[in-house]
């Protein structure tokens, strides 16, 4: 089994950048295992490889739209151009 490391990030809500405290969680060749969000209010938001948390007062659709305006459109293989 592979050493994971977690370490204390602030990110930014995806949708309205409000900030937020997540442990961020990598295996030992540096690709994204998972995170869990620290501060009230904030959820992680799933399946895109990386890091990213939103408000719990925000949308599926809202989340969906800010991912595609910052990363752009996803497609299945970017979880290993990232990494």
């Amino acid at each position: 089994m592979s050493d994971v490391k977690a370490k204390g990030e602030a990110h930014g809500c995806i949708v309205c950048g409000k900030l937020y405290q997540l442990y961020v969680v990598h295996d030992s060749t540096g690709k994204y295992v998972g995170s869990k969000v620290m501060s009230a209010g904030g959820n992680e938001v799933k399946g895109y490889g990386r890091p990213l948390v939103a408000c719990e007062r925000h949308s599926a659709e809202e989340i969906e739209r800010a991912v595609k305006r910052v990363y752009g459109k996803q497609r299945e293989d970017d979880d290993e151009q990232f990494m």
